[in-house]
């Protein structure tokens, strides 16, 4: 159920993120779902692409400084709450969320969040025994 993303530290300044976008796109690598975090100086660009390990290799020939991390898809109802149950199961378990971001695309009538979190297989077990639905890698890929 761990779904591979792409991070990319980038400066801040004007064409960066249009380069990175270029590279893939010309590449055939599809975006999924993406995540910004900056600074005044630089920015980490987290991306889940439909073929990570194509992704990762092209950036990085482009000169690029990226890694790989392993995060979570989980369904969370698309109603009031939704969110804050997944949250509750991780806090009742003391299990701490990175940081998390929602994904572009439906798979159901759910929302699909992103999570990056300390313990990821005991977050996996955790949120599947409370009933959430985490998507495999090949299910997010496809989306």
């Amino acid at each position: 159920m761990k779904v591979k993303q792409i991070s990319i530290f980038l400066e801040n300044k004007s064409g960066r993120l249009a380069d990175v976008t270029h590279a893939l796109g010309n590449s055939d690598i599809n975006i999924r779902a993406l995540s910004i975090a900056d600074t005044s100086d630089f920015g980490i660009l987290r991306l889940i692409v439909n073929d990570p390990t194509k992704a990762l290799s092209i950036l990085k020939d482009e000169g690029f400084t990226v890694s790989q991390t392993d995060v979570i898809a989980v369904e969370v109802s698309d109603s009031p709450g939704g969110l804050a149950a997944a949250l509750d199961a991780l806090k009742t378990e003391n299990i701490n969320i990175e940081y998390m971001y929602a994904f572009i695309e439906k798979s159901s009538n759910d929302a699909l969040v992103v999570f990056r979190v300390e313990e990821i297989t005991r977050a996996i077990s955790l949120l599947e025994n409370e009933g959430f639905n985490l998507l495999s890698a090949n299910k997010v890929y496809e989306l």
